[in-house]
């Protein structure tokens, strides 16, 4: 899989409370995908810790800031996924980018509840051919 920066919301970032990736700038980036299908992937990069029951919810949101704080509107979103599921490799989410209106920027939310998390790290990007295998135990 080639990864396009400019398609990259989040590269390895450390997420401890609520927090907000990059954005994509749809001014510069109109059309994103060039009219191809595209998929949203998040993974953990680094295990999440909390002392508490620590949840993150991942949502894809577009708004006319860059911050995504004035009106943002959520085009997917995860459930809670708590802390022990977040593993290394952990694929929290491969799918479709959702046909929308989207606002001008393009951005992860990522949503901790009953935290901090004291570690955990992740990526979010958009790409045209995700991974689409998984390790599994061989059963021996």
């Amino acid at each position: 899989m080639i990864l396009d920066k400019r398609t990259q919301f989040a590269a390895a970032q450390a997420v401890g409370a609520t927090a907000i990736s990059d954005t994509i700038d749809t001014g510069v980036a109109r059309d994103i995908g060039n009219g191809e299908g595209l998929f949203l992937v998040i993974q953990a990069t680094e295990a999440a810790t909390a002392a508490g029951a620590a949840t993150v919810v991942f949502s894809l949101e577009s708004d006319s800031t860059a911050d995504l704080a004035t009106a943002p509107v959520v085009h997917f979103a995860t459930p809670a996924i708590g802390k022990a599921t977040l593993v290394v490799g952990y694929v929290a989410a491969v799918i479709a980018l959702p046909l929308a209106d989207y606002k001008r920027y393009v951005g992860v939310r990522f949503t901790v509840a009953t935290g901090p998390l004291t570690a955990g790290k992740f990526n979010a990007f958009l790409t045209r051919e995700p991974a689409r295998w998984r390790a599994h135990a061989d059963g021996l």
